[in-house]
Protein backbone atom coordinates (compact mmCIF):
# COMPACT_ATOMS: atom_id res chain seq x y z
CA UNK A 1 0.00 0.00 0.00
CA UNK A 2 1.00 3.59 -0.65
CA UNK A 3 1.92 6.23 2.19
CA UNK A 4 -0.84 8.13 0.11
CA UNK A 5 -3.00 5.18 0.77
CA UNK A 6 -2.77 4.76 4.03
CA UNK A 7 -4.01 8.17 5.42
CA UNK A 8 -6.95 7.59 3.43
CA UNK A 9 -7.76 3.69 4.68
CA UNK A 10 -6.95 5.48 8.37
CA UNK A 11 -9.73 8.03 7.57
CA UNK A 12 -11.87 5.61 6.47
CA UNK A 13 -11.88 3.45 9.04
CA UNK A 14 -12.62 6.75 11.09
CA UNK A 15 -15.46 8.14 9.30
CA UNK A 16 -16.53 4.33 9.67
CA UNK A 17 -16.75 4.03 13.23
CA UNK A 18 -18.14 7.98 13.33
CA UNK A 19 -21.02 6.62 11.65
CA UNK A 20 -21.98 3.71 14.12
CA UNK A 21 -21.80 6.35 16.99
CA UNK A 22 -25.62 7.56 17.49
CA UNK A 23 -28.07 6.65 20.35
CA UNK A 24 -25.65 5.50 22.66
CA UNK A 25 -23.46 8.79 22.38
CA UNK A 26 -26.61 10.82 22.89
CA UNK A 27 -27.48 8.81 26.01
CA UNK A 28 -24.16 9.06 27.20
CA UNK A 29 -23.94 12.84 27.08
CA UNK A 30 -27.80 13.30 27.73
CA UNK A 31 -26.59 11.43 31.38
CA UNK A 32 -24.27 14.24 32.39
CA UNK A 33 -27.11 16.49 32.55
CA UNK A 34 -27.65 19.34 35.01
CA UNK A 35 -28.77 16.91 37.92
CA UNK A 36 -25.38 15.09 37.26
CA UNK A 37 -23.23 18.08 37.18
CA UNK A 38 -24.51 19.19 40.00
CA UNK A 39 -24.76 15.97 42.42
CA UNK A 40 -20.98 14.81 41.42
CA UNK A 41 -20.40 18.36 42.41
CA UNK A 42 -21.67 18.44 45.50
CA UNK A 43 -20.05 14.83 45.84
CA UNK A 44 -16.74 15.75 45.51
CA UNK A 45 -17.13 19.12 47.67
CA UNK A 46 -19.09 17.05 50.66
CA UNK A 47 -16.91 13.79 50.24
CA UNK A 48 -13.28 15.03 48.75
CA UNK A 49 -12.61 11.88 46.88
CA UNK A 50 -14.71 9.22 48.98
CA UNK A 51 -16.57 8.30 46.42
CA UNK A 52 -14.66 8.38 43.33
CA UNK A 53 -14.30 4.75 43.15
CA UNK A 54 -18.06 5.21 41.89
CA UNK A 55 -17.02 6.26 38.62
CA UNK A 56 -14.96 3.33 38.01
CA UNK A 57 -17.27 0.74 39.35
CA UNK A 58 -20.53 2.13 38.25
CA UNK A 59 -19.65 1.86 33.97
CA UNK A 60 -19.75 -2.20 33.62
CA UNK A 61 -23.11 -1.71 35.02
CA UNK A 62 -24.14 1.23 32.96
CA UNK A 63 -22.83 -0.34 29.85
CA UNK A 64 -24.51 -3.32 31.02
CA UNK A 65 -28.12 -1.71 31.56
CA UNK A 66 -27.88 0.62 28.64
CA UNK A 67 -26.76 -2.68 26.37
CA UNK A 68 -29.21 -4.94 27.39
CA UNK A 69 -32.04 -1.37 26.77
CA UNK A 70 -30.56 -1.07 23.39
CA UNK A 71 -30.66 -4.90 22.34
CA UNK A 72 -34.08 -4.86 23.36
CA UNK A 73 -35.39 -2.16 21.51
CA UNK A 74 -32.92 -2.87 17.91
CA UNK A 75 -34.19 -7.29 18.51
CA UNK A 76 -38.18 -6.28 19.04
CA UNK A 77 -38.43 -2.69 17.25
CA UNK A 78 -40.28 -1.58 20.50
CA UNK A 79 -39.96 0.17 23.21
CA UNK A 80 -39.94 -0.60 27.01
CA UNK A 81 -43.59 0.22 27.87
CA UNK A 82 -44.84 -1.73 24.57
CA UNK A 83 -43.21 -4.99 25.59
CA UNK A 84 -44.36 -4.67 28.91
CA UNK A 85 -47.91 -3.95 27.41
CA UNK A 86 -47.80 -7.61 25.60
CA UNK A 87 -46.00 -9.35 27.85
CA UNK A 88 -47.02 -8.22 31.56
CA UNK A 89 -49.73 -7.31 33.78
CA UNK A 90 -51.31 -4.49 33.44
CA UNK A 91 -50.56 -3.49 36.73
CA UNK A 92 -47.31 -3.57 35.68
CA UNK A 93 -47.26 -1.62 32.72
CA UNK A 94 -48.91 1.12 34.68
CA UNK A 95 -46.19 1.20 37.54
CA UNK A 96 -43.45 1.18 34.73
CA UNK A 97 -45.36 4.38 33.22
CA UNK A 98 -45.73 5.97 36.10
CA UNK A 99 -42.37 5.72 37.64
CA UNK A 100 -40.51 7.08 34.70
CA UNK A 101 -43.08 10.03 34.22
CA UNK A 102 -42.81 11.14 37.37
CA UNK A 103 -38.69 10.68 37.65
CA UNK A 104 -38.73 12.39 34.60
CA UNK A 105 -41.21 15.45 35.32
CA UNK A 106 -39.38 16.49 38.40
CA UNK A 107 -36.28 15.88 37.09
CA UNK A 108 -37.34 18.20 33.50
CA UNK A 109 -37.95 20.75 36.62
CA UNK A 110 -34.71 21.01 37.84
CA UNK A 111 -33.22 20.85 35.03
CA UNK A 112 -34.99 23.76 34.30
CA UNK A 113 -33.77 25.53 37.51
CA UNK A 114 -30.25 24.97 36.75
CA UNK A 115 -30.19 26.14 33.42
CA UNK A 116 -32.04 29.62 34.75
CA UNK A 117 -29.79 30.28 37.77
CA UNK A 118 -26.95 29.83 35.38
CA UNK A 119 -27.77 31.61 33.03
CA UNK A 120 -28.58 34.39 35.69
CA UNK A 121 -24.28 34.21 36.50
CA UNK A 122 -24.23 35.40 33.43
CA UNK A 123 -26.71 37.59 32.44
CA UNK A 124 -29.00 39.22 35.66
CA UNK A 125 -32.33 38.69 34.02
CA UNK A 126 -35.20 37.52 36.83
CA UNK A 127 -34.58 33.66 37.49
CA UNK A 128 -38.68 33.78 36.53
CA UNK A 129 -37.61 35.22 32.97
CA UNK A 130 -34.82 32.88 31.91
CA UNK A 131 -36.92 29.49 33.12
CA UNK A 132 -40.34 30.83 30.64
CA UNK A 133 -37.61 31.72 27.52
CA UNK A 134 -35.49 28.09 28.15
CA UNK A 135 -39.05 25.86 28.29
CA UNK A 136 -40.09 28.01 25.62
CA UNK A 137 -37.52 27.55 23.35
CA UNK A 138 -37.00 24.14 24.49
CA UNK A 139 -40.49 23.27 23.54
CA UNK A 140 -40.19 24.80 20.38
CA UNK A 141 -37.36 23.49 19.05
CA UNK A 142 -38.40 19.87 20.30
CA UNK A 143 -41.87 20.07 19.21
CA UNK A 144 -40.89 21.35 15.09
CA UNK A 145 -36.93 20.16 14.49
CA UNK A 146 -36.14 17.12 14.16
CA UNK A 147 -34.20 15.88 17.43
CA UNK A 148 -30.82 14.66 15.17
CA UNK A 149 -30.46 17.91 13.81
CA UNK A 150 -31.28 19.55 17.14
CA UNK A 151 -28.82 17.09 19.24
CA UNK A 152 -26.17 17.53 16.20
CA UNK A 153 -25.93 21.42 17.31
CA UNK A 154 -26.14 20.81 20.92
CA UNK A 155 -23.12 18.25 21.29
CA UNK A 156 -21.10 21.34 20.21
CA UNK A 157 -22.60 23.16 23.58
CA UNK A 158 -21.67 19.64 25.32
CA UNK A 159 -17.93 20.22 24.64
CA UNK A 160 -17.64 22.81 27.29
CA UNK A 161 -17.79 19.46 29.60
CA UNK A 162 -14.16 19.04 28.19
CA UNK A 163 -13.72 21.84 31.13
CA UNK A 164 -13.42 19.09 33.90
CA UNK A 165 -11.55 16.35 32.36
CA UNK A 166 -8.81 20.07 31.18
CA UNK A 167 -8.97 21.30 34.76
CA UNK A 168 -7.52 17.81 36.68
CA UNK A 169 -4.45 18.20 34.52
CA UNK A 170 -3.68 22.19 35.51
CA UNK A 171 -4.61 21.88 38.70
CA UNK A 172 -1.87 20.56 41.30
CA UNK A 173 -3.11 16.77 42.10
CA UNK A 174 -2.44 14.69 44.63
CA UNK A 175 -2.70 11.69 42.29
CA UNK A 176 -1.58 8.94 44.48
CA UNK A 177 -4.55 9.88 47.28
CA UNK A 178 -6.57 10.26 43.31
CA UNK A 179 -5.62 7.06 41.95
CA UNK A 180 -5.95 5.20 45.38
CA UNK A 181 -9.88 6.44 45.57
CA UNK A 182 -10.26 5.26 42.18
CA UNK A 183 -9.62 2.04 42.67
CA UNK A 184 -10.03 1.19 46.02
CA UNK A 185 -13.74 1.63 47.52
CA UNK A 186 -14.34 3.69 50.61
CA UNK A 187 -17.50 3.83 52.73
CA UNK A 188 -19.18 5.89 55.37
CA UNK A 189 -22.04 4.51 57.10
CA UNK A 190 -24.24 7.29 57.79
CA UNK A 191 -27.60 8.90 56.24
CA UNK A 192 -25.52 11.55 54.13
CA UNK A 193 -22.81 9.10 52.52
CA UNK A 194 -25.90 6.71 50.94
CA UNK A 195 -28.07 9.41 50.24
CA UNK A 196 -25.81 11.01 48.17
CA UNK A 197 -24.29 7.87 47.11
CA UNK A 198 -27.95 6.81 45.68
CA UNK A 199 -28.02 10.15 44.02
CA UNK A 200 -24.59 9.10 42.18
CA UNK A 201 -25.66 6.19 41.09
CA UNK A 202 -29.37 7.19 40.20
CA UNK A 203 -27.95 10.80 38.27
CA UNK A 204 -25.77 7.65 36.14
CA UNK A 205 -28.33 4.64 35.70
CA UNK A 206 -31.51 6.57 34.99
CA UNK A 207 -34.46 5.27 34.38
CA UNK A 208 -34.92 7.99 31.12
CA UNK A 209 -31.89 6.67 29.73
CA UNK A 210 -33.53 2.72 29.75
CA UNK A 211 -36.52 4.06 27.91
CA UNK A 212 -34.67 6.40 25.46
CA UNK A 213 -32.09 4.49 24.35
CA UNK A 214 -34.72 1.63 23.49
CA UNK A 215 -36.79 3.78 22.09
CA UNK A 216 -34.23 5.71 19.78
CA UNK A 217 -32.78 2.31 18.84
CA UNK A 218 -36.00 1.61 17.23
CA UNK A 219 -36.46 4.73 15.45
CA UNK A 220 -32.74 3.94 14.06
CA UNK A 221 -34.25 0.50 12.84
CA UNK A 222 -37.13 2.37 11.38
CA UNK A 223 -34.77 4.92 9.63
CA UNK A 224 -32.69 2.60 8.32
CA UNK A 225 -35.74 0.05 6.24
CA UNK A 226 -34.63 -2.98 8.50
CA UNK A 227 -38.12 -4.19 9.46
CA UNK A 228 -39.80 -6.75 7.45
CA UNK A 229 -43.16 -7.70 7.92
CA UNK A 230 -43.15 -5.83 11.23
CA UNK A 231 -39.71 -7.62 12.39
CA UNK A 232 -36.59 -5.86 13.14
CA UNK A 233 -33.67 -8.13 10.76
CA UNK A 234 -31.00 -7.80 13.15
CA UNK A 235 -27.83 -9.57 12.60
CA UNK A 236 -24.52 -9.95 14.69
CA UNK A 237 -23.14 -6.94 12.37
CA UNK A 238 -25.94 -4.70 14.11
CA UNK A 239 -25.76 -5.82 17.19
CA UNK A 240 -21.58 -5.92 17.50
CA UNK A 241 -22.23 -2.03 15.74
CA UNK A 242 -24.67 -1.03 18.44
CA UNK A 243 -22.39 -2.30 21.38
CA UNK A 244 -19.24 -0.10 19.82
CA UNK A 245 -21.93 3.03 20.33
CA UNK A 246 -23.48 2.23 23.21
CA UNK A 247 -20.05 1.88 25.25
CA UNK A 248 -18.06 4.64 23.60
CA UNK A 249 -21.13 6.94 24.99
CA UNK A 250 -21.04 4.93 28.39
CA UNK A 251 -16.83 5.52 28.84
CA UNK A 252 -17.53 9.22 27.95
CA UNK A 253 -20.16 9.93 30.35
CA UNK A 254 -18.11 8.28 32.96
CA UNK A 255 -14.91 9.89 32.11
CA UNK A 256 -16.95 13.31 32.88
CA UNK A 257 -17.91 12.12 36.01
CA UNK A 258 -14.78 10.94 36.99
CA UNK A 259 -13.53 14.51 36.19
CA UNK A 260 -16.16 16.42 37.78
CA UNK A 261 -16.08 14.53 41.28
CA UNK A 262 -11.67 15.02 41.03
CA UNK A 263 -12.39 18.98 40.04
CA UNK A 264 -14.56 19.48 42.80
CA UNK A 265 -13.17 17.16 45.63
CA UNK A 266 -9.30 18.96 44.91
CA UNK A 267 -10.80 22.78 44.46
CA UNK A 268 -13.48 22.82 46.76
CA UNK A 269 -13.36 20.55 49.07
CA UNK A 270 -9.54 20.81 49.54
CA UNK A 271 -10.15 24.52 50.32
CA UNK A 272 -13.19 24.23 52.71
CA UNK A 273 -16.16 24.44 50.99
CA UNK A 274 -18.35 21.29 51.23
CA UNK A 275 -21.74 22.06 50.63
CA UNK A 276 -22.59 23.57 47.01
CA UNK A 277 -25.91 26.10 47.69
CA UNK A 278 -26.11 28.11 44.56
CA UNK A 279 -24.61 27.81 40.77
CA UNK A 280 -21.68 30.03 41.40
CA UNK A 281 -20.62 27.90 43.92
CA UNK A 282 -20.18 24.81 41.94
CA UNK A 283 -18.98 27.61 38.79
CA UNK A 284 -15.82 27.76 41.33
CA UNK A 285 -14.75 24.48 40.14
CA UNK A 286 -13.13 25.14 37.30
CA UNK A 287 -11.78 28.52 38.28
CA UNK A 288 -8.01 27.26 38.15
CA UNK A 289 -8.32 26.57 34.15
CA UNK A 290 -8.95 29.91 33.75
CA UNK A 291 -7.17 31.49 36.50
CA UNK A 292 -4.26 33.54 35.24
CA UNK A 293 -6.83 35.30 32.74
CA UNK A 294 -7.99 38.45 33.70
CA UNK A 295 -12.01 38.50 35.31
CA UNK A 296 -11.06 34.45 35.83
CA UNK A 297 -14.65 33.89 38.16
CA UNK A 298 -16.46 35.28 34.98
CA UNK A 299 -14.60 33.23 32.82
CA UNK A 300 -15.63 30.24 35.15
CA UNK A 301 -19.42 31.04 35.41
CA UNK A 302 -19.69 31.28 32.13
CA UNK A 303 -18.08 28.39 31.05
CA UNK A 304 -19.65 26.84 33.66
CA UNK A 305 -23.63 28.54 32.86
CA UNK A 306 -22.53 27.05 28.71
CA UNK A 307 -22.13 23.39 29.70
CA UNK A 308 -25.65 23.31 32.53
CA UNK A 309 -27.43 25.52 29.59
CA UNK A 310 -26.44 23.43 26.35
CA UNK A 311 -26.75 19.53 28.45
CA UNK A 312 -30.26 21.41 29.34
CA UNK A 313 -30.85 21.77 25.89
CA UNK A 314 -30.18 18.51 25.40
CA UNK A 315 -31.04 16.38 28.12
CA UNK A 316 -34.83 17.60 28.54
CA UNK A 317 -35.94 16.50 25.19
CA UNK A 318 -34.54 13.33 26.39
CA UNK A 319 -36.32 13.51 29.58
CA UNK A 320 -39.91 14.67 28.23
CA UNK A 321 -39.65 12.32 24.82
CA UNK A 322 -38.69 9.17 27.08
CA UNK A 323 -41.46 10.28 29.20
CA UNK A 324 -43.68 10.61 26.26
CA UNK A 325 -42.66 7.29 24.61
CA UNK A 326 -43.56 5.18 27.50
CA UNK A 327 -47.23 6.90 27.89
CA UNK A 328 -47.39 6.79 23.71
CA UNK A 329 -46.54 2.58 23.26
CA UNK A 330 -48.71 2.50 26.84
CA UNK A 331 -51.81 4.36 24.84
CA UNK A 332 -50.76 3.14 21.44
CA UNK A 333 -49.89 6.50 20.37
CA UNK A 334 -47.90 7.47 16.94
CA UNK A 335 -44.51 8.29 18.64
CA UNK A 336 -41.07 9.70 17.61
CA UNK A 337 -39.63 13.03 18.01
CA UNK A 338 -39.44 12.73 13.91
CA UNK A 339 -42.81 12.54 13.20
CA UNK A 340 -44.60 16.08 12.59
CA UNK A 341 -46.82 17.24 15.57
CA UNK A 342 -49.82 16.72 13.30
CA UNK A 343 -48.99 13.18 13.09
CA UNK A 344 -48.16 12.68 16.69
CA UNK A 345 -50.48 14.76 18.69
CA UNK A 346 -50.55 12.60 21.93
CA UNK A 347 -46.69 12.11 21.82
CA UNK A 348 -46.30 15.53 21.61
CA UNK A 349 -48.87 16.28 24.50
CA UNK A 350 -47.16 14.38 26.89
CA UNK A 351 -44.04 15.85 26.03
CA UNK A 352 -45.66 19.64 26.36
CA UNK A 353 -47.28 19.00 29.71
CA UNK A 354 -44.47 16.97 30.86
CA UNK A 355 -41.95 20.03 30.51
CA UNK A 356 -44.97 22.34 31.68
CA UNK A 357 -45.13 20.75 34.81
CA UNK A 358 -41.56 20.76 34.99
CA UNK A 359 -41.71 24.62 34.84
CA UNK A 360 -44.29 25.12 37.64
CA UNK A 361 -42.12 23.00 40.20
CA UNK A 362 -39.58 25.64 39.67
CA UNK A 363 -42.54 28.08 41.49
CA UNK A 364 -42.85 25.99 44.81
CA UNK A 365 -40.24 26.97 46.08
CA UNK A 366 -37.48 24.68 46.22
CA UNK A 367 -34.01 25.23 45.68
CA UNK A 368 -33.17 24.91 42.56
CA UNK A 369 -29.68 23.47 43.45
CA UNK A 370 -31.27 20.96 45.90
CA UNK A 371 -33.90 20.09 43.47
CA UNK A 372 -31.15 18.42 41.21
CA UNK A 373 -29.59 16.38 43.92
CA UNK A 374 -33.03 15.10 45.08
CA UNK A 375 -34.17 14.33 41.41
CA UNK A 376 -30.94 12.00 41.05
CA UNK A 377 -31.45 10.82 44.93
CA UNK A 378 -35.15 9.73 43.72
CA UNK A 379 -33.85 8.43 40.19
CA UNK A 380 -31.95 6.31 42.59
CA UNK A 381 -34.41 4.55 43.93
CA UNK A 382 -36.95 4.39 41.02
CA UNK A 383 -34.28 2.28 38.74
CA UNK A 384 -34.17 -0.49 41.10
CA UNK A 385 -37.31 -2.06 40.17
CA UNK A 386 -36.97 -1.35 36.37
CA UNK A 387 -34.11 -3.06 36.33
CA UNK A 388 -35.43 -5.81 37.38
CA UNK A 389 -37.85 -5.24 34.61
CA UNK A 390 -35.18 -5.11 32.36
CA UNK A 391 -33.69 -8.58 33.58
CA UNK A 392 -36.45 -9.98 32.94
CA UNK A 393 -37.07 -8.88 29.20
CA UNK A 394 -33.95 -9.06 28.19
CA UNK A 395 -33.21 -12.42 29.25
CA UNK A 396 -36.24 -13.90 27.86
CA UNK A 397 -36.04 -16.28 24.95
CA UNK A 398 -39.82 -15.52 24.12
CA UNK A 399 -39.33 -11.93 23.65
CA UNK A 400 -36.13 -11.68 22.29
CA UNK A 401 -34.99 -15.24 20.96
CA UNK A 402 -31.55 -16.14 19.90
CA UNK A 403 -30.41 -12.32 21.01
CA UNK A 404 -31.65 -12.52 25.07
CA UNK A 405 -28.77 -11.86 27.80
CA UNK A 406 -26.00 -14.42 27.71
CA UNK A 407 -24.23 -15.04 31.27
CA UNK A 408 -22.61 -11.86 31.61
CA UNK A 409 -24.89 -9.35 30.73
CA UNK A 410 -27.05 -11.61 33.70
CA UNK A 411 -24.59 -11.53 35.75
CA UNK A 412 -24.07 -7.90 35.13
CA UNK A 413 -27.54 -6.77 35.26
CA UNK A 414 -28.05 -8.89 38.84
CA UNK A 415 -25.13 -7.02 40.12
CA UNK A 416 -26.52 -3.58 38.86
CA UNK A 417 -29.91 -4.60 40.53
CA UNK A 418 -28.43 -5.58 43.58
CA UNK A 419 -26.16 -2.89 44.01
CA UNK A 420 -28.51 0.28 43.60
CA UNK A 421 -30.89 -1.71 45.49
CA UNK A 422 -28.28 -1.97 48.57
CA UNK A 423 -27.70 1.71 48.41
CA UNK A 424 -31.59 2.97 48.21
CA UNK A 425 -32.39 0.28 51.62
CA UNK A 426 -29.44 1.36 53.23
CA UNK A 427 -29.92 5.42 52.52
CA UNK A 428 -33.61 4.65 53.94
CA UNK A 429 -32.38 2.45 56.97
CA UNK A 430 -30.03 5.00 58.00
CA UNK A 431 -33.47 7.93 58.01
CA UNK A 432 -34.42 5.94 60.80
CA UNK A 433 -31.52 5.85 62.26
CA UNK A 434 -30.68 9.47 62.35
Amino acid sequence: MTSEGKPKVKRNKFLKFLSILGPGLTTGAADDDPSGIATYSQTGAQFGYGQLWTALYMLPFMMGVQEACARTGMVTGKGIAAIVKEHFNPKILYTVVGLVVIANVINIGADIGAMAEAAVLIIPLPFAVWTLLFTTSILILEIFTTYKVYARILKWLALSLLAYPVTVFIVRMPWLAVLKATFIPHIEFNFAFFFIITGVLGTTISPYMFFWETSQEVEEVKERNLIKNGKPLIHRANIRSMRIDNNVGMIISEITTWSIMVVAGTVLHNSGVTDIKTAADAAKAIEPLVHSFPHAGYLSKLIFSIGIIGLGFLAIPVLSGSAAYAVSEAANWKSGLNLKLKRAHGFYGIITIATLIGLIINFVGIDPVKALVYAAVLNGVAAVPLIFLIIKISGSKKILGEYKSGLLSKIILWFTFIGMGTAAIAMFFMIGKS
